[in-house]
């Protein structure tokens, strides 16, 4: 995965030589198995790219890149819906997605502030594309989590060409996690939040659905791993009265998958990520935003813009055969926070406040004593 880091000063530190995702550590989490890379981009034809800004002491933000294929979205849009869990938020677009039920432009995760410069730039990137001369609307789908405790988030430092990098640098395989991209100054469960991302397959007798999650963590509650109880343990929760910083900030979750649904059926499907968030110990508190956008990558039902005839003919996955579908989609969720978590390193942002990362050798004795270590 190629990404852009932004660094002229540097003030963090970590807990452990090197971050390790959740199965890295021993833990399983669900029963269905996981793609070649446990991440979003085991769904064939999803990219992602990264922007990372750190600039001096204050300046701890970015810009994550997720495009469902490498085409002309506009031009062959991608079924698509949105599921609001909670709406102290600022996703563009969510409208005419669930009007429509389709995805036109990749989706940009970013900060708050930085949702309109994010918009000017996918239109700017979409009308600038091969075919789309003569295109007069353009449907950005920007989301966003509030990174303001570590980034100076007044200062708006996020470009339109920051985001632009983001798209151009999107690609298959391995996807960087932690603090990167739009998670690079977020805060989940009183520890340093960011990017994650997981993956599930189903079996061929099931489909042979690959469902693909990835997370930009911002929010608070009650921490569980597996269903431990970790942030009871470490006496580090919502209203434990040990932890300084509120359960609001929000949860932005992408789900993609190979499956043929259309819009109704991802409407379902983004709900039981919902399901995953709360696994984890999330609350959805009063001033956290928790979106969900799920969209389907399969060719079969892709929107044309333009088709002669006013009838589309399309194979859908039936009602009645969803339900592993839902399992796979409340796995990768919960997997992908975690990776979020634990893929972070502590950081030091703006008025040298200093968010620690979730400590790994604290969080495998849990484990251990819980009988859900399985290395």
């Amino acid at each position: 995965m190629k990404f852009k880091v932004l660094l002229t000063f540097l003030l963090f530190s970590t807990v452990v030589s090197a971050q390790q995702r959740a199965r890295d550590l021993g833990i399983t989490i669900g029963v269905l198995p996981v793609g070649k890379f446990n991440a979003i981009t085991d769904v064939v034809g999803v990219t992602v790219g990264h922007t990372t800004l750190i600039k001096g002491n204050n300046v701890r933000t970015g810009v994550t890149a997720i495009l469902p294929h490498t085409g002309n979205l506009f031009q062959q849009k991608v079924p698509a819906a949105i599921f609001v869990g909670n709406g102290f938020g600022k996703l563009a677009g969510i409208t005419q997605v669930n009007e429509l039920g389709n995805l036109e432009t990749p989706i940009i995760l970013t900060n708050t502030l930085s949702v309109s410069t994010a918009i000017e730039a996918v239109i700017d990137f979409t009308l600038n594309l091969p075919g789309n001369e003569t295109i007069q609307s353009v449907n950005a789908v920007v989301g966003e989590t509030n990174d303001g405790y570590l980034n100076d988030i007044r200062g708006r430092h996020v470009s339109k060409a920051d985001v632009l990098n983001a798209i151009s640098v999107a690609d298959i395989g391995k996807v960087e996690e932690g603090n990167v991209g739009a998670g690079t100054g977020t805060v989940c469960f009183g520890f340093k939040g960011g990017i994650g991302t997981s993956s599930r397959k189903l079996p061929a007798n099931l489909g042979g659905y690959t469902v693909g999650v990835l997370v930009q963590t911002n929010f608070g509650g009650v921490l569980q791993i597996d269903g431990a109880p970790v942030g009871e343990v470490l006496n580090k929760f919502y209203l434990s009265g040990q932890l300084k910083n509120n359960p609001d900030g929000s949860c932005m979750i992408v789900v993609a998958t190979d499956a043929p649904l259309d819009a109704r059926n991802l409407e379902r499907l983004a709900q039981r990520a919902m399901l995953g968030l709360a696994k984890t110990g999330g609350i959805a508190s009063n001033g956290s935003g928790d979106y969900a956008i799920a969209f389907s990558t399969a060719e079969s039902i892709r929107v044309k813009h333009e088709k002669p005839s006013p009838l589309d003919t399309v194979t859908l996955v039936r009602n009645d055969a969803m339900s592993p579908l839902f399992m796979a989609t409340i796995e990768a969720t919960e997997e992908a926070i975690i990776n979020s978590l634990l893929m972070a390193k502590t950081m030091v942002g703006k008025d040298g406040r200093k968010v620690e990362a979730l400590p790994h050798d604290e969080v495998i004795r849990i484990l251990k004593e819980h009988n859900l270590l399985k290395k």
